[in-house]
């Protein structure tokens, strides 16, 4: 589930709809929970859809860490990719604003950690990256690691209006961290690599 303060609107020809802020949403605010009305495909489920349903599992979704298809039930599916993203997923099912989000701001997501199938040029941002790869985790996870690592310890500064979707464990898990008791997981545990299954 999208945080509450945002709804889908037009972005651009070149970008279509995206996610934008409806009111301000600060640094640390857990911005996106994969929740239980959240689809999950298989490889082999996809592979039986027909063409125009796989185009949009391919359009839609993102893959998890075991290569399954997550397609969000709401809004979500509207977050677009940007190098310099506002929005920044963790090895626990969420994703965390890793700076502050003004309204009217779209919401967006480096598709470089939702393990692409297949290399795209994204928009010219003036970015030093101008393609997304399927393993851009692998390069780049330390950089999106230092960010989380920043940004993590406000999730209980600020309040948190998703944090009621988190399962348990996953709550407990958040607590440990921020009590010094556990270690953040690195970003890295997302990856999914076809050659490792």
């Amino acid at each position: 589930m999208i945080h509450p303060d945002t709804e889908v609107r037009f972005i651009s020809e070149e970008i279509g709809y995206g996610i934008v802020a409806t009111k301000f949403i600060p640094e640390g605010t857990i911005t996106w929970v994969q929740d239980e009305l959240d689809q999950v495909y298989t490889p082999e489920q996809v592979a039986e859809m027909l063409p125009f349903t796989q185009e949009m599992i391919d359009k839609f979704t993102f893959r998890n860490n075991k290569g399954n298809y997550v397609l969000c039930w709401d809004t979500a599916k509207y977050v677009n990719h940007s190098f310099n993203s506002n929005c920044l997923s963790t090895a626990y099912d969420f994703e965390i604003a890793i700076r502050d989000i003004q309204p009217g701001e779209e919401l967006t997501d480096d598709y470089g950690y939702l393990n692409v199938t297949e290399a795209f040029k994204a928009k010219d941002e003036g970015a030093s990256r101008t393609t997304v790869y399927p393993d851009d985790l692998l390069n780049f996870h330390k950089e999106w690691d230092a960010k989380l690592a920043h940004t993590f310890k406000r999730l209980n500064q600020i309040p948190q209006p998703l944090e009621t979707l988190l399962p348990q464990t996953i709550q407990t898990s958040v607590k440990q961290i921020l009590k010094g008791e556990k270690k953040l997981d690195s970003i890295l545990k997302l990856y999914f690599s076809e050659k490792v299954k």
